[in-house]
């Protein structure tokens, strides 16, 4: 048996800048020797990437998941026509390439749940693209969640180089963020990133909480929520062993991680960590999934519309998604192998 993880690889979607990107980290020989990569695309979307990104795959077919083999140094390709052959439309929303890349992930969902994929990597998705293919949650990890029967909290996670960021909250309207600020809601995106990152080969992570007001609320002036909320939650978690610290001002907190005093930084809403992180590395960022089973990557940069078609996309991001899921799911069939 291949001791090497197992990533189902997606294109992500057809009319963006993923199947090109998807196609050049594939045919980078380094990443086909460090996991048996089970690639799941329409042959229209994957000869398109090829097309664009002028580099051939030469995949080893089969035909469903129960005849799920690997050869070294190739991808498996699982192949089901979705665009019924049609050629993807480059640099638009629609509902055929949110309905492909709704498809792709529901198969890389079925692996993983019948234990044939220890890891899943996708190119840039497009929400709006999702939903007009049938995505009714929140987002792409909500519907993970849901299909991987995830019980609790789930969060994204960002990551530039050695700094990670999880937040409290996500996608929701920012009017609605303060009453979501909870002290069990802090608890659960702390605890939740210091799991990932003892996950990810790190003993002990040391983790900054942001504070939700300017200034970190400046003592009750200009809010009270580091005072009533934020600050008794890091005690808490302190309590628990984990290294917590803070609340810190939003303003200045990421100095001190960029600097590498910490690890990680948990933020309050989306923009709070994520304006920071991707000045500090956008193309080189990582998303990922936190709280599944296993772990589930992709690039900090978006489907790209404006691009899709001329071959200028660059995928370190990717690539740094792809290392790190194949670290972590290697790191994970360690601790769970006999003897180990």
């Amino acid at each position: 048996m291949s001791q090497r993880p197992r990533i189902a690889v997606l294109l992500g979607d057809p009319s963006g800048i993923g199947p090109e990107m998807a196609v050049k980290l594939l045919s980078r020989p380094v990443n086909v020797e460090a996991a048996d990569v089970l690639l799941i695309a329409d042959p229209a979307v994957l000869e398109s990437g090829e097309r664009i990104a002028d580099v051939g795959l030469d995949p080893l077919s089969v035909a469903s998941l129960e005849e799920l083999r690997f050869e070294p140094g190739r991808p498996t390709l699982l192949a089901r026509n979705w665009l019924q052959g049609k050629e993807p439309v480059l640099g638009e929303c629609n509902a055929d390439s949110g309905t492909a890349s709704m498809q792709a992930l529901a198969l890389a969902v079925e692996a993983v749940r019948r234990g044939l994929a220890d890891g899943i990597v996708f190119a840039p998705l497009n929400k709006h693209s999702l939903r007009l293919g049938g995505l009714t949650h929140e987002d792409e990890l909500r519907y993970l969640q849901e299909r991987l029967e995830v019980p609790g909290f789930v969060c994204e996670f960002n990551i530039t180089g050695a700094l990670w960021t999880s937040r409290v909250t996500s996608h929701v309207p920012l009017k609605d963020v303060a009453a979501l600020i909870t002290q069990p809601a802090v608890c659960d995106a702390v605890k939740i990133i210091n799991a990932a990152l003892r996950a990810a080969g790190i003993a002990r992570p040391r983790i900054a909480v942001s504070g939700l007001n300017p200034h970190a609320g400046d003592g009750g002036s200009i809010g009270l929520e580091e005072i009533e909320v934020i600050a008794p939650a890091v005690q808490q978690l302190q309590a628990q062993g984990i290294d917590a610290r803070g609340p810190f001002s939003p303003d200045t907190v990421f100095i001190g991680a960029r600097r590498g005093d910490v690890d990680a930084v948990v933020s309050m809403y989306h923009d709070q960590g994520q304006i920071a992180m991707k000045l500090m590395g956008f193309e080189q960022g990582v998303t990922l999934h936190g709280g599944l089973p296993v772990p589930v990557a992709t690039c900090a940069s978006g489907s790209a519309f404006d691009i899709a078609g001329r071959g200028v996309a660059k995928i370190e991001g990717l690539q740094q998604a792809f290392n790190l899921c194949a670290r972590m799911a290697g790191l994970k069939s360690k601790r769970s192998s006999p003897g180990s």
